[in-house]
């Protein structure tokens, strides 16, 4: 197991060995149970799907895949999952409701193209201000045909398939990565081989691209990637590539079948990240269990980013431990792990010198602007921040001990979540709206009071 910050694991246990760690399991992996239960979905025999995360967001996945024909029966063991047996769904519109869930939003309206049937798709919150411009062009080479209800490119819109997906297709992922998770959790069906091109100027979110081929592969379909020019492709291990460029990549996907007998999910490193970094800038270490350190998620990078910043960690039988550590800042491109920004920013505050935070001006396009909303809410907090156009600086300032700092969470549960971290500088964080977290993570709060104790929520 590696270490950060430090030369051995047995040094770091024997330097912190007065302090009591604080053990957190972490939640389920909230990316990988959506591309589970799809896959599952899709697959025309049974399976039994366990340790899915339980959230509002997992919830929207589940209704869009039962009105699709899927059934779930939940039991201690996690789900039971029959699959949808047939690809023609009538003339009548099938209702899809995506709530608040841009996952949901992006990998359902690509499923769909697999079946043939008219499919309206909506959503709640911000949803249908979230730009789906990129899919709607690239289903489009597929064969499928959009109604917009309202303003083009956006939510509520009315899908039109036929089931018959073309052969080819090209992706602008620089927006986000999940419109091409989409197109290739589809293009199995298609009845020849499809090839996937890119297109724009970028990719965001590669690791979340490895999630959705990851889930794939252990479903028993095999995505060739190929990397070269047009003159020539070789095929190479999707685990290999960490980057990619729009230009020197594809993917072919022949006819094939989802299936698999049984299936758990990883935890969650996104949801890991607030713990991990309270072991760093709190007053005792914690300790999280349940996460790999061999996982594709992108988000395993939290680790990394507190290692420049001199944070101290050990891996061993029980999980990953990180260790209040003295931090300085840094300067890192997260383009690859946007969903932990507000994390990092949060941390930052405690470290020595500022943080320069790049490479995720997609971040405006989340639940809120994330951008905007972390930098408001850092500053209510005493806290220098300069928002960038595709990033922030934090200059992190004292706290002052014991001060009520009233926040808003924006409706959006990264944001509530990051910024309880702001609790072990030991000011007092007042939400306005706590339960936004259930959108990915129920139980954070009562898992929080064993870090720094409850925070208000007005």
């Amino acid at each position: 197991m590696d270490g950060i910050g430090v030369s051995s694991p047995h040094q770091i246990l024997q330097s912190q060995q007065i302090m009591k760690t604080i053990p957190i399991n972490a939640p389920a992996s909230k990316s990988l149970s959506h591309r589970a239960l799809i896959c599952a979905a899709l697959s025309p025999s049974d399976s039994r799907i366990s340790n899915v995360l339980a959230s509002d967001d997992l919830n929207r996945t589940r209704e869009c895949l039962m009105a699709l024909g899927a059934r779930f029966e939940e039991s201690d063991r996690g789900f039971r999952v029959q699959g949808i047996t047939g690809r023609t769904l009538g003339a009548d519109i099938v209702d899809l409701f995506v709530g608040e869930s841009g996952t949901t939003c992006r990998l359902i309206t690509g499923v769909v193209a697999a079946f043939a049937g008219n499919f309206r798709i909506h959503g709640a919150g911000r949803m249908h201000e979230r730009p789906m411009t990129a899919l709607v062009r690239a289903l489009a080479r597929f064969g499928v045909t959009f109604t917009f209800e309202e303003n083009q490119g956006f939510l509520p819109l009315i899908a039109h398939s036929t089931g018959t997906l073309s052969n080819q297709t090209a992706i602008d992922i620089s927006e986000s990565s999940q419109f091409l998770s989409a197109l290739l959790l589809a293009a199995p069906f298609a009845p020849a081989i499809v090839t996937i091109s890119l297109e724009g100027t970028k990719v965001v979110s590669w690791p979340y691209v490895a999630l959705t081929l990851q889930v794939m592969e252990d479903f028993g379909v095999r995505v060739d990637v190929q990397t070269g020019t047009n003159d020539h492709w070789e095929s190479v291990d999707w685990r290999s590539l960490q980057a990619v460029s729009p230009e020197s990549v594809r993917f072919r996907i022949s006819p094939q079948t989802y299936g698999i007998p049984e299936y758990s999910v990883e935890g969650d490193w996104s949801n890991a990240s607030y713990f991990l970094a309270a072991g760093a800038v709190g007053t005792s270490p914690v300790c999280v269990t349940g996460i790999r350190p061999d996982s594709t998620q992108g988000d395993r990078a939290i680790l990394d980013i507190l290692k420049t910043m001199g944070a101290q960690s050990v891996w061993d039988e029980n999980g990953c431990t990180v260790f209040p550590s003295q931090l300085t800042g840094t300067r890192v491109d997260m383009s690859s792990c946007p969903d932990i920004v507000p994390t990092v920013a949060a941390a930052a505050c405690f470290a020595s010198g500022s943080t320069e935070i790049r490479g995720v001006a997609h971040l405006r396009f989340k639940e809120s602007d994330r951008l905007e909303a972390v930098a408001s809410q850092l500053r209510l907090a005493g806290q220098g921040v300069d928002v960038l156009d595709d990033g922030l600086v934090i200059h992190p300032a004292p706290f002052q001990v014991g001060s009520r700092v009233h926040l808003s969470s924006f409706g959006d549960h990264r944001i509530a979540m990051s910024m309880s971290i702001l609790g072990c500088g030991g000011v007092v964080p007042v939400f306005d709206d706590p339960g936004c977290v259930s959108k990915s993570f129920p139980g954070f709060w009562e898992l929080w009071g064993r870090v720094v104790g409850p925070c208000s929520p007005d």
